[in-house]
């Protein structure tokens, strides 16, 4: 059997779907994508197991088929062929022939009844539409926040929470926690889940940053489905209990000042220079209308950086792992912060005036 389709109709969901395949697996198989072609449409899947991505495109398909291939190596080979030519296709018992113009390509499947499709649950969910923008501009608030490998397991991923018409998405690892929120336009059964890592990574990289086609959300007991630009991205949810985020954030903090977050990223980035390569510690000294920064190293070298600002509060002086600030000062599009303090002992409240919704909490550090 024979397909021909363009090279380029071809390298948007490859791209779309390689993205999650391992390169080393126990299972030889999950190294591959699997193909199926039906009714004028040819649909490409990939699992890692704990999450699966499908897309497809259409085009003409003589008979309905399914065929395993590798993921790197056919998203490899399409990539490196010449732009506007066609690819063509022949499906053969155990192999793939792939050929366009004078290149030619012999491409080994496995049995694609061995492939591990993952069934999207239907019972009981709770079901979402939203702009892909704005999901996409939430996750971005705080997926820097998320842990990384971390043995506490559930913080390896963000929580997403739907209560009282809001969406609420939470990323800590333990040392700094960014919150931010959304209203719904109706309301939706509460629900509290926690989405790895990796699935996160993915959505930040597929989903749209127009409001052309809405993102579905389906909320199930044991997974969550994503729908989008003809995108289907079905995801295992991390087992364990979230830390009770509402504790952390502080309320009533009385020492406050407002800051053009541009200056105060450079400031930041300057003074981390010679701040000490393990603990990254700075020292934020803020005193009656002015902000100074200051860092040492192991070298005994000292970076001091001194920003005016409005302030009339007790003199604060506090150490903080400098990267954590960094972070939120990349990450947040808004030209002011809003900066609170309680005393030199306690956490560090960074929030947007003009954004009620977002707040980023970083524990302080001894200097």
């Amino acid at each position: 059997m024979n397909i021909k389709i363009d090279r380029e109709l071809l390298l948007k969901p490859l791209g779309n779907v390689s993205g999650i395949v391992e390169k080393r697996h126990a299972l030889p198989i999950l190294s591959n994508l699997l193909l199926e072609g039906n009714q004028g449409k040819l649909k490409f899947t990939a699992t890692d197991l704990e999450m699966q991505i499908s897309t497809y495109i259409k085009t003409e398909v003589p008979d309905n088929f399914q065929i395993t291939l590798s993921a790197k190596k056919l998203f490899d080979i399409t990539r490196a062929l010449p732009e506007d030519c066609k690819i063509d296709f022949q499906i053969e018992d155990s192999k793939v022939i792939v050929k366009a113009k004078k290149s030619r390509f012999n491409l080994q499947t496995l049995p694609p009844k061995d492939y591990p499709v993952m069934k999207k649950e239907e019972a009981e969910a709770v079901e979402l539409k939203l702009s892909q923008k704005e999901f996409k501009a939430l996750l971005k608030q705080v997926d820097f926040a998320m842990a990384q490998q971390d043995i506490r397991y559930y913080l390896n991923g963000l929580l997403i929470e739907v209560k009282e018409k809001n969406i609420n998405i939470v990323g800590t690892d333990g040392h700094r926690l960014s919150f931010t929120s959304l209203e719904l336009k109706s309301p939706a059964k509460d629900v509290q889940v926690i989405i790895p890592r990796k699935t996160i990574v993915e959505l930040v990289k597929l989903l749209s940053d127009t409001d052309d086609d809405p993102l579905e959300i389906s909320f199930s007991s044991n997974q969550v489905n994503f729908k989008f630009n003809e995108i289907d991205l079905i995801t295992k949810v991390i087992d364990g209990k979230f830390p009770d985020y509402s504790r952390v954030i502080p309320e009533g903090h009385n020492n406050v000042f407002n800051i053009e977050r541009s200056l105060l990223l450079e400031s930041m980035l300057r003074a981390s220079i010679l701040s000490n390569d393990k603990y990254r510690g700075i020292r934020m000294v803020v005193e009656e209308n002015n902000l100074k920064l200051v860092s040492n190293n192991s070298e005994q070298e000292q970076a001091e950086e001194e920003l005016e600002i409005k302030y009339k509060g007790e003199r604060i002086d506090i150490g903080f792992n400098v990267t954590y600030l960094i972070d939120v000062l990349m990450n947040i599009q808004s030209d002011q912060l809003t900066i609170a303090f309680n005393d030199s002992s306690s956490s560090c409240l960074v929030t947007i005036p003009s954004n009620k919704k977002y707040k980023y909490v970083v524990m302080p550090m001894r200097i």
